[in-house]
């Protein structure tokens, strides 16, 4: 017999209540009850990194983080970082630039973590940004594109020179 409880959040800006089953993943939820399927089932263990979200402005691996202890947090998924009239945010444009999408698949949960990253308003030198990097699996690009992606996005919101 399963238990359901109500949680309150707020989803890419917007406010939502739902009933949830207590052992469903934030994955889950946000996939089937919300249609976000930027939030990727991957390996369903904390250890690809295609399920990242926000929450509350830092990233977790949502396949492994229940529904309900998202209950009066704030969710962003790669839905959210798009402007209202649809125009894509600098990291989705610069991994654009920069060819750093080929499959597409780890791409949502990059992006989230290079947010994470350019909001901190931090310079990060290059090993330490491959470190925040390296919480994801990507079988397509090689790393370098998306580096470069996100490497780029922090110079300019910096307002520094990119230096390659």
């Amino acid at each position: 017999m399963s238990q359901y409880k109500l949680i309150r959040c707020n989803i890419n800006g917007t406010d939502v209540e739902k009933m949830v089953d207590v052992r469903a993943s934030l994955t889950d939820m946000l996939r089937n009850e919300y249609h976000l399927t930027s939030v990727k089932k991957g390996c369903e263990v904390g250890e690809c990194g295609a399920c990242t979200v926000l929450i509350d402005g830092e990233t977790f691996n949502s396949c492994i983080y229940l529904a309900v202890w998202a209950d009066g947090k704030h969710i962003r998924t790669l839905e959210g970082l798009m402007s209202p009239d649809g125009e894509l945010s600098d990291i989705q444009q610069a991994f654009i630039d920069e060819t750093a999408i080929q499959c597409g698949f780890c791409s949502p949960g990059f992006m989230l973590t290079a947010v994470e990253i350019l909001e901190s308003g931090r310079f990060y030198g290059d090993e330490e940004l491959r470190k925040q990097l390296s919480g994801h699996l990507c079988r397509c690009t090689g790393y370098e594109n998306i580096f470069r992606a996100v490497k780029k996005t922090m110079y300019r919101r910096l307002g520094m020179e990119i230096d390659f």
